[in-house]
């Protein structure tokens, strides 16, 4: 049962991140039960409920828990809020690949590379000292990417990449992050089918 996905936890992160009261239920995803099949026909998670309506989909959720509470802010300028956006999905060839020269290796040390370049011009964040919703989104992948990555290919973030890693060492330290995180090996039990299929 993957508690976290990044997915659910970026939106626990923006709940957190601006200190609102929430009550969590957790489903395991192998097994849903039918009453969120009733309020989510997809069944897809997170779901949120605010005003008697629920919100699927983390992007619509994060967008509107911004809009609905304001403060503190973790709007990120529109300039901004593409960083690091292509990590994840070279991420996911590589976790997946069988082929140790089909270069999704490469592909994923480009774009944590390029981001590494970002943050040292412009870090310590995405929108530079203040976390943002770009972050909150971001860390979560880099997080399933870091454990994923190390169990299942023995890989990690290499240290040249330095401001990557004191940005994933910085966010996965913060209180929200570590009241959030889905535990090692439930994250390496959630990508084991992607891997091992």
């Amino acid at each position: 049962m993957l508690l976290a996905g990044p997915f659910t936890q970026r939106v626990l992160l923006t709940i957190e991140e601006k200190n609102l009261p929430y009550e969590l239920k957790l489903v395991d995803l192998a097994n849903k039960p039918d009453w969120l099949f009733t309020i989510n026909p997809e069944g897809k998670v997170p779901i949120v409920k605010l005003e008697d309506k629920w919100v699927a989909d983390s992007d619509v959720i994060t967008q509107v828990l911004e809009e609905k509470y304001p403060q503190p802010s973790l709007a990120t300028p529109p300039e901004k809020a593409s960083i690091g956006s292509k990590i994840f999905s070279t991420f996911i060839g590589f976790v997946k690949s069988k082929d140790t020269n089909d270069g999704t290796e490469q592909t994923l040390l480009s774009e944590l590379t390029s981001f590494d370049s970002y943050l040292k011009d412009n870090g310590p964040f995405i929108n530079g000292g203040t976390i943002s919703a770009a972050d909150l989104s971001l860390a979560p992948k880099l997080y399933h990417m870091e454990i994923a990555l190390g169990h299942y290919k023995n890989w990690s973030v290499p240290d040249a990449l330095a401001h990557v890693k004191t940005y994933m060492k910085t966010i996965f330290s913060m209180d929200s992050f570590v009241n959030t995180r889905g535990l090692p090996e439930d994250v390496i039990a959630g990508w084991r089918s992607k891997v091992m299929g």
